[in-house]
């Protein structure tokens, strides 16, 4: 088996940026005090390079008229454009999803190999803005005594390298923390960047944080995985090269949560796999179209494969696909968000966790498992950029942090990157809202657990933060077998 890398084992498609819940094209769009009628916009769509020759304020008064948030730089505005005139194209219906925490809108972030894109989003948690500690003299009161830190992290960056230094102050009623960054914008998880950072905890960097390769003839088996929110979308994206992300990642098995498809897409997704991937299950929503949906897509046939936990109640959003390898179990999970007004809280700590909890157990017996996912929490206040105002927000409830540890931590599973790197922070979602990963306020609810005689196999358990197709990015994990 081969090491591997990361994302879409599917054929290039195009690129935009990301946008939840719009409004639907039709509307006349005010450009500049003129009107702009539906024959330009169907000019612009049918050349969205069109798009880059406008200002940010030209787009701005574009995208407030349909419903469209403006935040970010030009190149977020330009690729949320072009998303929301792709949908449009497709003629979808944006079905609210059931998305990490609580937000509604979305606009996409720029990076090196995709722009953000969002189908739907219905439950992201608001942020309160702040001032970033990267920005020179951003101040952020946190704890209750005086001590003094200094960090100094090395980032390469191509041909360049960045220093950045932070010094911290934690004072009576607060802390301050006073950042002189250096860092390179293009790569924004590499800030520190939590309202209330403890000594010693530094930022994820994979450019620096990843372990060499293991020694020649080591035998091991790369996982991926990614909630890609919306997988027609993702595939719609002008730059977004799949072929190019596999061979970057060579991974041998991918996981996908929140695909948002129905049972007629499948045919035509597995005909877009990449050659070598020809073993791929999916499985759909049936009690709500265009809604969550997880695929694993693999170069290796497995030996089994299932699909749910087998309890009604729990199957019918296509939220779990099992697949049964040599030596382990593999679990691509889709852990349902609590909702808007935590009105599925219940339905999750005490029905939902506790069956999956009881599910990997029950795998347990025969061999080991692996169950990785958008578990849509974030366990400490070390994966959570605002822990102290996210207390009632889905995904950061104390019912929530309390159901995963008691369900999976605390009955044998390990999580790798906490393992791994267990004084670092590094997140695997940012709300579109706020431009969350233009400014690395981000959540990590995107883990690889794994039986306890499974940890110590574990070579790298890792974050690709600057894959952006969709508000969360992918996650790997290289294992000796």
């Amino acid at each position: 088996m081969s090491a591997s890398s990361t994302p879409k084992p599917m054929k290039d498609k195009k690129d935009c940026g990301s946008v939840n819940r719009v409004k639907a094209y039709g509307e006349r769009i005010i450009k500049e005090g003129a009107v702009v009628s539906h024959v330009e916009i169907q000019t612009i769509r049918d050349d969205p390079t069109r798009l880059e020759a406008m200002t940010v304020q030209q787009l701005r008064t574009m995208m407030r008229s349909v419903g469209i948030p403006v935040k970010g730089i030009k190149q977020d505005l330009v690729a949320a454009m072009k998303h929301f005139l792709a949908n449009q194209d497709e003629g979808q219906s944006l079905a609210v999803s059931d998305k990490d925490p609580g937000q509604s809108s979305t606009v996409g972030d720029g990076s090196q190999f995709l722009n953000t894109i969002s189908e739907d989003s219905a439950t992201q948690p608001k942020r309160h803005k702040r001032k970033s500690p990267a920005s020179e003299g951003a101040k952020i009161k946190v704890n209750s005594r005086t001590v003094r830190t200094k960090q100094e992290v090395s980032v390469e960056t191509g041909l360049s390298q960045a220093k950045r230094k932070t010094s911290r102050s934690i004072e009576d009623g607060g802390s301050t923390i006073e950042g002189s960054v250096a860092a390179n914008s293009n790569e924004p998880w590499t800030m520190l960047s939590h309202k209330k950072p403890q000594p010693g905890w530094v930022p994820y960097n994979p450019r620096i944080m990843r372990p060499p390769p293991p020694v020649d003839g080591t035998k091991l088996m790369k996982l991926m995985s990614w909630n890609v929110n919306g997988l027609r979308a993702l595939l719609k994206l002008e730059g977004f090269s799949a072929l190019e992300l596999a061979k970057r990642e060579n991974f041998d098995v991918l996981c996908l949560q929140e695909t948002k498809l129905q049972e007629r897409d499948v045919k035509d997704m597995k005909q877009r796999l990449i050659d070598g991937y020809d073993n791929s299950f999916w499985t759909c929503s049936v009690s709500k179209l265009g809604y969550s949906g997880t695929a694993i897509i693999s170069r290796i046939k497995p030996l089994s494969v299932k699909y749910g936990l087998g309890i009604l109640d729990h199957d019918s959003e296509g939220r779990l696909v099992t697949v049964e390898f040599d030596t382990f179990y593999l679990l691509s999970g889709y852990v349902p968000n609590s909702g808007d007004g935590l009105r599925r809280l219940s339905y999750r700590v005490n029905q939902w966790d506790p069956s999956l909890g009881n599910y990997i157990k029950d795998l347990e017996k025969s061999k080991p498992v692996i169950l990785t996912g958008d578990l849509n929490c974030a366990h400490q206040e070390i994966d959570i950029f605002n822990p102290a105002g996210n207390r009632r927000s889905a995904g950061f409830t104390d019912e929530e942090r309390q159901s995963f540890e008691e369900n999976f931590l605390s009955r044998g599973f390990v999580d790798t990157f906490r393992k791994q790197h267990p004084g670092v922070i590094g997140y695997t979602y940012w709300g579109f809202r706020h431009g969350g990963r233009a400014t690395n306020k981000g959540w990590r609810l995107d883990y690889f657990l794994v039986s306890e005689s499974l940890a110590d196999k574990v070579h790298d358990s890792y974050i690709l933060p600057d894959v952006i197709g969709s508000d969360h990015c992918p996650i790997g994990l290289i294992l000796k077998i």
